[in-house]
C-alpha cells in the first residue's frame, strides 16, 4: 500500500509540474507543443538522473526511485499527448511539424535518458 501511495503522489506532482510547463510553453503562434516536448526531454534526462543515482551504490532506496521514476517520471511525461498533437499536425497536414517534432522528441529524449545516467556515473 505504501508503494501505491508513493507512486500516487509522485505521480500527482509530476502532473501537475507538466500542466504547468504546458501552460506556459504550448501557447506559441507556431502551433509546436514546447510544453510537451519539454516535459519529455526533462522528464528523460530525470529519469536517467534517478536510475542512475538507485543504481550508483544503492544511492536511492527502493521507495524513493519509485516516488521519482515511476511516479513523479511517469506523471511528468506523457505519450499519449505527444501522440495525440502529432495525429493533430497530420490532420492539419503540417508534415514538417510533425517530422521535427517526432524525430526531435525520439533524439533528444534518448539522449537525455543517457546524459542522465553518464552524469551519475562518475
Amino acid at each position: 500500500m505504501k508503494q501505491l501511495l508513493l507512486v500516487f503522489f509522485g505521480g500527482g506532482f509530476g502532473s501537475m509540474a507538466r500542466f504547468v510547463l504546458s501552460k506556459y510553453f504550448n501557447n506559441s503562434a507556431d502551433g509546436i507543443p514546447y510544453g510537451t516536448f519539454l516535459a519529455n526531454i526533462i522528464g528523460s534526462l530525470f529519469i536517467g538522473v534517478i536510475l542512475g543515482l538507485a543504481l550508483k551504490n544503492d544511492t536511492l532506496s527502493q521507495n524513493q526511485t519509485l516516488l521519482l521514476a515511476t511516479g513523479f517520471c511517469g506523471g511528468f511525461t506523457t505519450f499519449s499527448t505527444f501522440a495525440y498533437e502529432n495525429h493533430i499536425f497530420l490532420k492539419s497536414g503540417d508534415f514538417t511539424s510533425f517530422f521535427i517534432y517526432t524525430i526531435g522528441s525520439f533524439t533528444l529524449g534518448f539522449a537525455a535518458v543517457f546524459l542522465g545516467m553518464y552524469l551519475m556515473k562518475g
